[in-house]
């Protein structure tokens, strides 16, 4: 009978859901701190005791790691949008069973006195180096391959935004560079310039009108703050394939003149 270390056990766990955390965050494009990550990956290392458990019926089981899944998922991301939850929730889901059912495909074939299989969850008894070695490579190519597909053809895009009574159409450009993200809400932001939204140049005179805030903004050449807001909708139509997508975005404010910027993962989204 395997012998199973609770430290051993605790520890394997950890660093997995950490690094299934990571892939998510790759996949659906989610911004991820890593205190929240490491926190939420300890939390969901608790589950894995049920390997120390009776075999579970395959329903319970299904509702137990379903419900593990969200909220490792809220510590993670926290909750910002109903859709977001659901997309990192199932993204994590089908990465915990995709590891796991490889390594159970593994036990079964070829049945390892170091491994032991039970209730989804599965006991290495392991070298922490290959561990290391053999995680920093799956992620290395997960992120090439994001890499590689984030980045966008050489389209033509427009943008329309609505916003109260007003609608403004822009010319827009795809650029990973934009990794602006709204810290309160989570979302990503469109950067679009003042003059062809018609706000002012400056607000200090008049105020942030409401529903509009200030956050930091760092480029190449300097460092502020800038006013954004959400817009009513806002669309990214591909002119040469005439295909629209409708984001869930944040609009800031910048200085850049004629041209909206925005990253092209929204498109992904």
């Amino acid at each position: 009978m395997q012998t199973i270390y609770i430290d051993v056990l605790i520890i394997l766990n950890i660093y997995v859901n950490y690094f299934l955390l990571r892939i998510t965050a790759r996949i659906t494009s989610s911004p991820l701190k890593a205190v929240r990550c490491l926190v939420a990956s300890v939390y969901g290392s608790l589950f894995s005791l049920l390997i120390l458990a009776p075999e579970l019926p395959f329903i319970l089981n299904i509702v137990i790691k379903l419900a593990a899944a969200v909220t490792v998922v809220i510590s993670a991301f926290g909750i910002h949008s109903k859709i977001r939850l659901i997309k990192n929730t199932l993204s994590f889901f089908a990465s915990n069973f995709i590891l796991a059912g490889g390594v159970y495909g593994a036990y079964y074939w070829l049945k390892p006195s170091f491994m032991h299989f039970s209730n989804s969850y599965f006991y290495i008894d392991f070298s922490l180096l290959l561990l290391i070695i053999c995680t920093a490579v799956m992620y290395l190519i997960i992120s090439v391959f994001r890499h590689f597909s984030d980045k966008s053809p050489p389209d033509c895009y427009r943008i329309i935004i609505r916003f109260k009574e007003k609608i403004f159409t822009l010319n827009a450009l795809a650029d990973t560079g934009n990794s602006l993200t709204d810290f309160f809400s989570g979302k990503p932001v469109v950067i679009c310039g003042r003059n062809e939204l018609e706000f002012p140049e400056d607000f200090s005179d008049c105020g942030l009108p409401a529903g509009f805030r200030l956050i930091p903004c760092s480029t190449i050449s300097e460092n502020g703050v800038i006013p954004i807001f959400r817009p009513d909708e806002l669309l990214i139509i591909n002119t040469l394939t005439n295909e629209r997508k409708s984001v869930d975005v944040m609009v800031g404010l910048g200085k850049n003149d004629g041209t909206a910027i925005f990253n092209p993962k929204l498109l992904n989204y």
